[in-house]
């Protein structure tokens, strides 16, 4: 017995059970990939999610130290080609497997260190943000899916960026009360949550809607392995960000806005005939 091969199989294990622990909309999309990809996409998603907890739920633990630890393991286990953090261990084989640059991770792991401190964001911090939080996250997925071929990589490059970036707006927009009333951010530049009125939620909405329709023509550029299962969560994401404009202010600012398992059971449906008939 490979005893190697099974100690990477447990950590991949530990990566698709975070996945589906935390997200069953990403889970979902995921599962919709080929079969290749999803383990290499569970590894990121462990990655990204765990660094994440450390700011977002470590309350009451030198977080500081813990990210920075993180930081130091994770250039390690890249280094070393192995790790005993299961995360870790997967997500190294991904990044040593497709080439994905250190910048890529070090810039997502600096925004996680701005979320550190309780803030309200100017533009420039915002648009740093978005890029380390959400669109070099969009980047090292696009390394998965493009398999080593850099040319396709780099022409699919600003719709993936695009996308991330959208999907991470959404969530701000969706997670406005926790991230203002719990963790003391707001992220939106130049937003006063309390006095948040229709006029500035269009103008969020728009730039929101901006990337999104800029992403869904690299999502159809997409190798057709990858192509449904992103193309899924764009239509979650669109779902979702669809409801929250539905809404007045006053809801999105006391609750988190959901789309039901049953509403993502029929998204998936009409996807899944879109993508079969080659409607995309």
């Amino acid at each position: 017995m490979n005893t190697l091969s099974l100690y990477n199989d447990v950590c991949l294990k530990a990566s698709s059970t975070t996945t589906r622990s935390y997200s069953t909309s990403f889970s979902l999309g995921i599962r919709s990939l080929d079969k290749d990809l999803r383990g290499p996409i569970n590894a990121i998603y462990g990655f990204v999610r765990f660094a994440d907890e450390i700011v977002d739920t470590f309350h009451g633990y030198d977080k500081p130290t813990l990210l920075k630890r993180f930081r130091e393991d994770t250039h390690q286990a890249i280094e070393e080609g192995i790790s005993l953090n299961p995360i870790l261990h997967s997500f190294q084989r991904v990044v040593n497997s497709y080439g994905i640059e250190a910048e890529l991770y070090d810039t997502f792991l600096d925004s996680m260190a701005m979320d550190l401190q309780g803030r309200t964001y100017d533009q420039q911090a915002y648009e740093t943000y978005i890029l380390g939080s959400a669109e070099v996250v969009g980047l090292m997925c696009l390394r998965v899916f493009c398999k080593n071929d850099d040319a396709l990589y780099q022409r699919l490059k600003p719709s993936a960026m695009k996308l991330g970036a959208a999907f991470q707006k959404v969530n701000f927009l969706r997670d406005l009360k926790d991230d203002h009333v719990n963790l003391g951010r707001t992220y939106f530049p130049g937003v006063d949550v309390s006095r948040m009125d229709g006029t500035t939620k269009h103008r969020i909405e728009s730039d929101i809607k901006a990337d999104m329709d800029a992403a869904l023509s690299g999502i159809k550029q997409l190798p057709r392995g990858s192509r449904f299962g992103v193309y899924m969560a764009y239509v979650y994401y669109l779902a979702l960000f669809k409801k929250i404009q539905a809404l007045p202010c006053d809801r999105i600012l006391k609750e988190r806005i959901r789309v039901r398992n049953r509403s993502k059971l029929a998204l998936f449906t009409t996807s899944y005939v879109k993508h079969s008939l080659g409607l995309l």
